[in-house]
């Protein structure tokens, strides 16, 4: 267990400076789980979640999306269609505050 939350440290060593298990990023606040949606651009992932949210007029649930940018350090091979869990940080950038922690795994 490594961070404080129950995530494995990968095998794999880096030399990022901005990886929360081999640099010196910290991780405070929440975690969320999503699935990532894309990884056109370097060093980071845009992850995608879903929820449902209550509509009282109509007395059903809706679905609503997320698209959440976050770090993908050196050390976790990410693709598209992982299921990853990213944990909130100090801004990495104008629109990154979230580092890939831990990808689940599923076999697809």
């Amino acid at each position: 267990m490594a961070l404080g939350l129950n995530v494995q440290e990968p095998e794999t060593a880096c030399s990022d400076q901005n990886c929360p298990f081999h640099g010196e990023l910290s991780v405070r606040g929440q975690t969320l789980d999503g699935e990532v949606a894309s990884t056109d651009m370097e060093k980071t992932v845009v992850v995608e979640r879903e929820y449902d949210v209550k509509v009282p007029k109509y007395d059903r649930f809706m679905k609503r999306r997320s698209r959440v940018p976050a770090h993908a350090p050196e050390c976790l091979d990410l693709a598209v269609g992982d299921t990853v869990t990213i944990a909130e940080c100090r801004p990495l950038s104008k629109t990154k505050s979230h580092v890939v922690v831990a990808v689940e795994d599923g076999e697809q």
